[in-house]
């Protein structure tokens, strides 16, 4: 339904057919790089996907969850495995913390942020987001447990629910050229708290 005609790619429902969403996505892509986030929308990607504006909104249910593909999509940030979880945590900020200074994805995900506030569909997105993302950093504070790092009842979610704040602080406010001593006094400050030796 609403598929354009003639060179429209063609929808499979409400599963994702893997060529068409590279093809959005690639096409969300270049409307952000063209046009930066305000001038961002469904109809532009639409016209440069050659797809119906009901397929995006079938598969992304609004513009902010379409960013967030594109951003997470975009997102290069390591994150180490030293064994240490010290040097894990600051290393993940560094790398995350540059990779926000450096590619456009810093003002994307800032923008974000900002339009969640007044905007329910994009608090939703960017809700689904951040719980996977907590996940994955809790899975950083998991592997410090199982090696002895950290107390056992240490809540991981709760830890990197105050590693993501402070990395989203630092986002808001444009202070992403902290030093690596700096991150690593705030890590320590974290790491204090949950140490299996205190």
């Amino acid at each position: 339904m609403g598929e354009a005609a003639g060179t429209g790619r063609k929808s499979i429902g409400a599963r994702r057919n893997p060529d068409s969403a590279d093809a959005i996505l690639d096409a969300a892509e270049a409307v952000l790089a063209e046009a930066g986030y305000s001038g961002f929308s469904i109809e532009a990607v639409a016209r440069r996907a050659r797809a119906g504006k009901p397929t995006i909104y079938r598969w992304w249910p609004s513009k902010a969850a379409l960013l967030l593909d594109v951003y997470q999509r975009q997102k290069r940030v390591d994150v180490p495995d030293t064994g240490n979880l010290e040097d894990d945590l600051v290393g993940f900020l560094k790398n995350l913390f540059a990779h926000w200074r450096l590619t456009a994805s810093g003002n994307v995900f800032r923008s974000l942020i900002a339009e969640a506030q007044s905007d329910s569909h994009a608090a939703a997105a960017l809700a689904g987001y951040a719980t996977g993302r907590r996940a994955h950093t809790g899975q950083v504070i998991e592997r410090a447990k199982a090696r002895g790092e950290v107390a056992p009842e240490v809540d991981a979610g709760i830890v990197a629910d105050l590693i993501a704040s402070y990395a989203w602080r630092h986002l808001l406010t444009n202070r992403l050229d902290e030093d690596k001593a700096t991150l690593r006094t705030a890590v320590r400050y974290v790491i204090s708290g949950i140490s299996a030796k205190r």
